[in-house]
């Protein structure tokens, strides 16, 4: 990795984790930023990370050897011309939207295909702001790379190096097909979940049984539910053509279910689960794609006071941190009394060998 100065317009959780990713990895190189939030910048400052707090899109960026576009997707077209007069000659000009074809389509309309490479880390949370960035969030995720017609070799290696070097996996693909991917294994799941959770809240009684009894497999499918509805119905609205036809499709699925149901079709529901599983266990649980994996097992104890205490300090004896830790109210699939949350799968491994060693009954996800 080349860049010796690096500027951001936009500081949020993508932007502020690559941030710290780079300056993690290369802590010489000086990072410029620009957004609203004077106070989230001077936190980045103080924290080292931002080396420059930019009152607006000016002189300095022609300092820059890469810029990165992180502010919500309908509004990095905009600043797109606003930068194209300060860009230093041989400078990247590059983005992290979930969505490629509306900023490549502007690229395009404003003749700067020859100094822009997009790209998409696909990492995330349902919690967003600079204050949940980490320089690990984007740690084995697939970093998508859309270069355009006129993109060289040398600028997507540039940028293949800024994903390496944050420790994300680079994969290069054409805008069109990226956002049709996206359509499916990302938007239409926050869909599902948004509509899924609006069905329970709307199909409750009063006394909100569904609501307290909620657990297991409904949190796991519905947590990106939780995620930001302004960034999410912008996602929409910039890829709607993409989402609607998968959205037809899903339908259609549904639709075909509900057939088969009716009918008692024993043999076709049993055959919807089983190639569902089947495929299920063949996606990996290393790259962080839409829904981040769950480095998580739980333990069988008594509810007996110190209890938890006495785990904690035990796993804490051996440097291992603990991500969360929580009761299951509700064991519906077998799970032990006590969640515990990792932030790795080192970590958890070395948590359930620690565990294993005092003779706690664990079970694994």
């Amino acid at each position: 990795m080349s860049e010796a100065a690096i500027a951001f317009i936009g500081l949020g959780l993508i932007g502020g984790s690559i941030a710290k990713g780079i300056k993690r990895e290369k802590p010489s190189t000086r990072i410029m930023a620009y957004m609203r939030s004077k106070a989230t910048l001077q936190k980045a400052r103080d924290e080292g990370i931002v080396d420059v707090i930019l009152d607006g899109i000016g002189e300095e960026l022609k300092e820059c050897d890469m810029i990165f576009l992180c502010t919500p997707v309908e509004y990095n077209a905009e600043y797109l011309e606003k930068i194209s007069p300060y860009r230093k000659p041989g400078a990247i000009i590059t983005d992290v939207g979930s969505t490629k074809t509306d900023i490549h389509e502007a690229v395009i309309r404003l003749g700067m295909e020859s100094c822009f490479v997009g790209g998409h880390p696909m990492a995330g949370s349902e919690k967003t702001g600079y204050e949940n960035s980490t320089d690990l969030l984007l740690e084995n995720a697939y970093y998508i790379i859309t270069p355009t017609a006129s993109s060289s070799r040398e600028q997507v290696d540039r940028l293949i190096q800024i994903a390496e070097c944050i420790g994300s996996i680079p994969l290069v693909l054409d805008y069109k097909e990226h956002d049709f991917v996206a359509a499916a294994i990302s938007h239409l799941p926050h869909i599902v979940a948004s509509s899924l959770v609006n069905l329970v809240k709307d199909s409750d009684n009063e006394q909100e049984l569904m609501k307290r009894l909620s657990a297991g497999g409904f949190k796991d499918i519905t947590r990106i539910a939780s995620s930001s509805p302004v960034i999410w119905e912008q996602i929409c609205m910039t890829n709607h053509e993409n989402l609607s036809l998968i959205l037809k499709r899903y339908i259609a699925s549904l639709n075909q279910i509900l057939e088969e149901l009716e009918a008692k079709n024993h043999s076709y529901i049993y055959h919807l689960f089983e190639t569902s599983r089947d495929y299920r266990n063949t996606l990996s649980e290393k790259a962080r794609g839409p829904i981040v994996p769950d480095y998580s097992f739980t333990v069988n104890m008594a509810d007996e006071v110190g209890a938890i205490s006495t785990l904690s300090v035990i796993l804490a004896a051996k440097g291992i941190s603990i991500k969360n830790i929580g009761i299951n109210h509700n064991r519906e699939h077998g799970e032990g009394t006590l969640r515990i949350s990792f932030y790795n799968k080192e970590t958890m491994e070395q948590a359930w060998k620690q565990l294993e060693r005092y003779h706690y009954d664990l079970i694994s996800n």
